[in-house]
């Protein structure tokens, strides 16, 4: 099919990708929380504190009694995303977010979360047990402020010293003591004791990922690893971050949904490599095999003896430093404080920096993924009039188009479909008692990803099958306008990622509008949807963007009760095309990896400059030339006839702003 350049902007109705800085959770429960999201459905929220409550004075669960009890959204891994096994807050409170803490006393239970999930708390908890405390909100303190001055003098905090990393458990315990009160580890987890009916966890296979995915061996890495730990005075490293082993030992898993990570620990000596896994015999004679092709002899032990492997390496390698990297503070205890060094591990950048075949593998995989999601916008497009098509059944749907793509894994993260008012909770998700359906009535945000052997993919379009209102429109292009901002911009190498966020917000900022949440986040290349850095925020600016980093470009905006428009593209970190390079540092770019239409009825063209309706046009072209041949191999014409509607290109308006 060619292109027809002489087409200008027409009445079919375009579509526009919007995409998010947090993974989607499901909104699993109905009004305030009254109904159980587990198989424990018998207990209320309040009769789960109250059981809480009890175990805080009980001398066999804590010792002596604590005061209050903390509970946090991570794993032992400090992992973002967690199994349903770690998902203790969701247990305790019914609220399904990613990110959160709890604070349960005897006469309170409160919640903290961020802007993302401020609404869907208070969808969620049972508000007649409940305080929601929005984080972020001019007045609302902080949990460690509010403990230091509610508790009574000389009070106990306790927490699970394995679901908070050291560096947390330090402060806080060094912030409480300035307050007169203790923190204490407490061994039992209080929430796992009352959780009569958890599910144990599920272990997946763990798989091999072949070299011509990974594009560099295993003994190539260790070897760039142990360099980088002699140059900053270590010996020895515990890995714990599951996404960090994964990509060292080029293997993959599924022990959380939707991330490709397995349970494990890895301790790296001068001489060995250490692998503590849950159920070793996951090891295979396949997985062994792996490690003899890739150049490394590893040494497989039990998940749980972890740390009297740590013992056992402290004691033999009696001098040298061990590095440590966001580790529990169960971890951290184990070795003794003259040995420790405590710095980011070498793997973040190592990993987060793509090589070129990891590179190449997410470009390609976000072209096959793009035309999966090009065939639902489409089929949506044919079908909304006739078929009652819902946020639920129609991200189950896009599953399938992406399911039919090569080399396809499973989702990156549960889809973030949203129609309406919905759209306006930034990662809320539909279940069966939720799902609003889809309807040319109202603005639809679509925020999903897929894992591929060469890639993962997270991208967010907004599109309105019908006639979206002014304000819709320019909210739409005022965000559309940071997006093209931030994606054309040319920066020196290691340039700050604050920057990036300014230049992403200014257009809303020029109407006094804003988001909440992020601007961008690191994307793994069969890894994790979420990988840091980058980590495009008000404030991070380390280590500076680099050449083959690929982040999130998603900036949003969200009127409450209304609509919600986010767009995000996947970019990649590339040399810039200038004469300059900043006096030697190097110039950068990005190159927009994602390959989906921005639906341009949804624009106020006379709100765009000549600049960004050239970008946007030569993007749209580049959209159709990459994905319209997967779309003819697919035999889907229907879906190729409306990506040609949808990349037309348009034409220049006199810009107002």
């Amino acid at each position: 099919m060619k292109r027809n350049t002489k087409f200008v902007l027409g009445g079919v109705a375009g579509f526009v990708v919007l995409i998010a800085c947090t993974v989607a959770v499901t909104l699993a429960v109905s009004l305030n929380g009254r109904n159980r999201p587990f198989s424990d459905d018998s207990k209320t929220s309040r009769e789960i504190v109250d059981q809480i409550r009890r175990l805080m004075t009980d001398p066999e669960a804590v010792g002596s009694a604590i005061h209050a009890y903390l509970i946090t959204s991570v794993d032992a891994h400090q992992s973002e995303y967690v199994a349903p096994a770690d998902k203790r807050i969701y247990y305790v409170s019914s609220f399904s977010g990613s990110a959160g803490v709890v604070v349960i006393t005897a006469e309170k239970a409160l919640l903290w979360t961020d802007s993302r999930y401020h609404e869907q708390a208070e969808a969620e908890l049972d508000l007649e047990v409940w305080t929601l405390m929005r984080s972020g909100n001019s007045g609302v303190e902080t949990y460690q402020e509010w403990l230091a001055k509610n508790l009574e003098p000389n009070s106990v905090v306790g927490i699970d010293p394995k679901l908070i990393d050291s560096s947390s458990y330090q402060s806080l315990s060094t912030y409480l003591s300035n307050a007169g009160h203790t923190l204490k580890s407490i061994e039992k987890n209080l929430v796992d004791e009352v959780w009569d009916d958890k599910e144990p966890p599920h272990y997946a296979e763990i798989v091999v990922l072949p070299y011509k995915y990974s594009g560099r061996r295993v003994s190539e890495k260790l070897e760039d690893v142990r360099r980088e730990l002699a140059a900053v005075g270590a010996e020895s490293h515990i890995v714990v971050a599951l996404d960090n082993i994964a990509w060292l030992l080029n293997l993959r898993g599924l022990d959380i949904p939707y991330n490709p990570v397995f349970y494990a620990y890895v301790i790296i000596t001068p001489s060995e490599l250490r692998l503590y896994v849950e159920q070793p015999t996951r090891i295979t004679a396949e997985i062994v095999s792996h490690f003899t092709e890739e150049g490394v002899e590893v040494k497989v032990f039990d998940y749980s003896l972890v740390k009297s492997g740590l013992a056992e390496v402290v004691l033999e390698n009696t001098s040298g430093k061990m590095l440590m990297s966001g580790t529990s503070q169960d971890i951290f205890e184990a070795v003794p404080e003259s040995r420790r060094l405590i710095r980011t591990s070498p793997i973040v950048l190592l990993k987060v920096v793509k090589n070129d075949v990891e590179a190449n593998g997410m470009r390609e995989a976000n072209i096959r993924d793009g035309a999966a999601v090009i065939q639902y916008l489409s089929w949506l497009d044919r079908n909304i009039d006739h078929m009652r098509i819902t946020e639920l059944s129609g991200a189950r749907k896009l599953g399938e188009f992406r399911e039919a793509q090569d080399a396809f894994r499973g989702l990156s993260f549960e889809a973030i479909s949203a129609v309406g008012s919905n759209a306006a909770m930034a990662h809320y998700s539909p279940n069966e008692g939720t799902a609003l359906p889809i309807t040319r009535k109202e603005i639809y945000l679509l925020d999903s990803g897929g894992q591929y052997w060469d890639g993962t993919t997270d991208t967010t379009r907004t599109v309105h099958f019908g006639t979206p209102t002014d304000s819709e429109k320019e909210a739409f292009t005022r965000v559309l306008k940071g997006f093209i901002s931030m994606g054309t911009a040319t920066f020196p190498t290691k340039a700050p990622f604050s920057f990036f966020d300014a230049m992403a917000r200014r257009a809303l900022w020029d109407a006094g509008l804003n988001y909440g949440h992020g601007t961008g986040h690191g994307i793994g290349a069969y890894l994790n949807v979420h990988e840091y850095p980058p980590s495009i925020g008000s404030s991070n600016s380390e280590p500076g963007m680099l050449k083959n980093m690929f982040t999130s470009n998603e900036p949003g905006f969200y009127q409450e009760g209304k609509f919600g428009i986010r767009i995000e593209d996947v970019v990649q970190a590339v040399p810039a095309k200038i004469l300059g390079d900043f006096n030697g540092v190097g110039a950068l770019q990005f190159y927009h990896v994602t390959m989906v239409p921005l639906q341009t009825s949804l624009m106020k063209i006379e709100l765009l400059t000549k600049q960004e309706i050239d970008w946007l046009n030569e993007y749209h072209e580049r959209v159709f030339r990459n994905t319209d041949p997967v779309l003819e191999r697919l035999n889907d014409a229907d879906a190729r006839e409306w990506l040609y509607e949808q990349t037309r290109p348009i034409t220049y308006e006199c810009s107002s702003i």
